[in-house]
């Protein structure tokens, strides 16, 4: 058995948080300072995790080896395997006469690729979020973006900066359901806070995406869209999580954005169009219905098989007949009370994982389109090696979560940000968009930080379901940044290794949204202390 030590170096728990900060650093530095490749910047800093916690943090040898190979497991299954069948679907499409169909049939709606970065990567990739999640809805919008003319990089960015708002709900309220797992804290009151927090950056958001698309010009010329687009889904993101089913936060909340966004487009156009083609080309030719129909019905499925995979029968049969639960071998590891360490525990969900939703997704587009077995197998391959380095990326970025988590040095680095007394509820916003940066996961960072936000609110007089849904509502805004979704973005719109100009380009959007809900969340807990809800009997 290992048992994590909060300050094994000299004693300090500063000194050790500053040793236990290196890899984070250095990832960091080195994609953003000196323009490393993802995947080399991923391993140097497992292989310094992994030296660290052998060295550091004195984990036995086999056990940090195993936390590693743990990571990379779950780095291959659920996320790779979301990631591949994802963009595979939009690839069997490519192969097929519909895909030019599918551009025209986005352009149909909008010839301006302001107004289609609110409805594809705001609305439809919120609505990707709220059923999938885990960087599916960023490589689907992306690549949508991409059909409808947008710039490759350009896509990527939108696609990374719209995955924000609907985060905190996404794949049906999972990073809440973590949350609620951890701190024992009432579902309700968390689902309320988080709803009480996000909704001020979904507002946000469209004005963002047309700024990103076409500068001031963009916001003067298209924000009554855009403003409509963020205040709807702003409020029925509240209404829904505060007063209805958490789980269909984002559903609701996308499908009222989209309702909301064709309604407007049928009484009002920007004066200007920043459309797809040059100026003079010959305006899109509307399709047919059949064409409308054929092209998105890729995505009609997706929505349509992840919707099944939710009725109450359906679901509890893939949960009983789908999931298989193992302890990782090698691993034995308490943290410093004494509890069994999070992460040791793996839950192969082969049935029910989105992974395998998108899979069978994916055949009945085979059979729907008519495509050979051989081609769809070719390219399935073809899918797999283009991701290539992807792999490396996220497995080895796994593998560094792991190995910090399971030794102790995430534990070391939270418990000396926990220790600023009042000024924690500054750092706590801080913690969960690090959690998430790192993890590219809200809910492995909700894992990862819940508990440790609600014993410091307790120590600090903080209101703990404030922290802990700070830890929810600000992590979103680290995800853009993650290595995952950047390899992800990269790699959806074919532009592998590209994950560190999108790093430098998206950072001060990252850390801008991350002061404004830090000031928000400053405020809720002082003068704005009536928004945190309080459990309500019986609820």
């Amino acid at each position: 058995m290992f048992q994590q030590d909060p300050d094994p170096i000299a004693a300090s728990l500063l000194i050790s948080a500053l040793v236990a900060a290196i890899p984070i650093v250095l990832l960091f530095v080195l994609l953003g300072v000196f323009k490393v490749k993802a995947p080399f910047a991923a391993i140097a800093a497992l292989a310094v995790a992994v030296v660290l916690a052998i060295a550091g943090w004195r984990m036995p040898v086999v056990q940090t080896l195993s936390a590693a190979g743990a990571g990379i497991f779950y780095g291959i299954f659920p996320i790779l395997w979301i990631l591949v069948n994802a963009l595979w679907v939009y690839k069997l499409t490519v192969a097929t006469p519909w895909s030019e169909a599918f551009g025209r049939t986005i352009r149909s709606v909008s010839n301006d690729l302001r107004i289609l970065s609110i409805l594809v990567a705001f609305c439809f990739g919120a609505l990707l979020e709220s059923l999938a999640g885990f960087g599916a809805p960023v490589a689907i919008s992306a690549a949508m973006l991409l059909a409808a003319g947008m710039k490759p990089l350009k896509a990527a960015m939108v696609s990374l900066l719209a995955n924000t708002a609907p985060v905190a709900f996404g794949a049906l309220a999972a990073p809440i359901f973590a949350l609620v797992g951890v701190t024992g804290l009432p579902l309700h009151d968390l689902a309320s806070m988080a709803g009480r927090q996000t909704p001020f950056i979904a507002a946000l958001v469209p004005l963002l995406l047309v700024f990103l698309v076409d500068g001031r010009r963009g916001v003067r010329e298209t924000w009554p869209v855009a403003v409509v687009a963020g205040v709807v889904f702003a409020i029925v993101q509240f209404v829904t999580s505060n007063f209805f089913a958490v789980e269909l936060t984002d559903v609701f909340a996308a499908v009222a954005t989209i309702i909301g966004v064709l309604l407007m487009l049928r009484v009002w156009h920007p004066s200007h169009e920043v459309s797809v083609g040059a100026d003079g080309e010959a305006p899109v030719v509307r399709p047919t219905v059949r064409e409308i129909v054929m092209s998105v019905a890729p995505y009609a499925v997706i929505i349509t098989v992840f919707s099944l995979a939710q009725l109450p029968a359906i679901k509890g049969w893939l949960g009983e007949v789908g999931t298989v639960t193992f302890r990782w071998p090698g691993l034995d590891v308490v943290d410093a009370a004494g509890d069994p360490a999070a992460g040791q525990d793996m839950h192969f969900d082969h049935l029910k994982a989105t992974g395998t939703m998108l899979f069978i997704s994916g055949l009945i587009t085979v059979a729907l389109y008519r495509i050979r077995p051989g081609l769809a197998a070719r390219t399935y391959g073809a899918t797999v090696k283009q991701l290539r380095w992807t792999i490396v990326t996220v497995t080895a970025v796994l593998g560094l979560s792991f190995v910090m988590n399971l030794s102790g040095q995430t534990s070391t680095l939270g418990t000396a940000l926990a220790s600023a007394g009042g000024f924690f509820v500054v750092l706590s916003p801080l913690i969960g968009w690090i959690g998430v940066a790192i993890t590219g996961s809200d809910t492995a960072s909700n894992s990862l930080f819940g508990q440790l936000q609600v014993t410091a609110a307790a120590a600090t007089g903080l209101p703990p379901v404030l922290m802990a849904a700070a830890n929810s509502s600000a992590g979103v805004l680290g995800k853009m940044l993650s290595l995952q979704n950047l390899a992800v973005a990269s790699a959806a719109v074919g532009l592998e290794g590209s994950e560190n100009q999108l790093f430098r380009k998206l950072v001060p959007w990252s850390l801008g949204l991350l002061a404004l809900i830090t000031l928000l969340i400053v405020l809720q807990s002082s003068v704005l202390l009536w928004m945190v809800p309080t459990s309500v009997p019986g609820r």
